[in-house]
């Protein structure tokens, strides 16, 4: 079996931000030659898969600065220090959508970006939604408009690239084949 792993010979910071801290390192490589990595660091995040009692999945419509347009996204957000996934995915699912839930099943984990940095995003679910009367505050950053789709209207927003990032597309196909209950 071929061993593929670089070895950290120094690491330079390079930034620290609110919500990413950047790094460069050297590396050795298996061949034993030396390079440089480039690396974001992020603490993970989690994105909430929600759906109502007559199937329509809630969604948020939000613009992205990085990408200079507006997207259709599932609810989702930065774990803050310490936090477990479980208790982020609740919080973010109450400040997007002012709903909660009593029952939150985890779907999986994935890496969103390995080719230059180490965040985890964390996938729940949840059918059982809760209106909740006083929801805690969105950041005071962050300006969302709500939407509810049925699936069949989400994969028409995949199809028109209103739906563009991976966490969601990935929570549409995985609806699809899963269902929505």
């Amino acid at each position: 079996m071929t061993n593929f792993e670089e070895k950290t010979v120094h690491t330079k910071p390079i930034f620290e931000g609110k919500v990413i801290n950047m790094q460069v390192d050297d590396v050795t490589l298996p061949n034993g030659k030396t390079s440089k990595r480039e690396i974001v660091k992020h603490p993970g995040a989690v994105a909430i898969i929600p759906v109502t009692k007559d199937n329509k999945i809630i969604f948020v419509k939000q613009y992205r600065k990085p990408l200079e347009k507006t997207l259709v996204e599932i609810p989702a957000g930065k774990l803050e220090q310490g936090e477990a996934p479980e208790v982020t995915a609740l919080r973010e699912l109450e400040e997007e959508t002012g709903y909660t839930t009593s029952q939150l099943t985890y779907v999986t984990s994935f890496y969103t970006s390995p080719g230059f940095a180490d965040e985890i995003m964390y996938l729940y679910k949840t059918s059982s939604l809760e209106k909740v009367e006083q929801p805690k505050a969105m950041d005071e950053d962050e300006f969302v408009e709500l939407m509810e789709l049925s699936l069949e209207e989400a994969e028409k927003l995949v199809a028109e690239q209103e739906i563009h990032d991976a966490k969601t597309a990935y929570a549409i196909l995985y609806l699809k084949h899963k269902g929505l209950k």
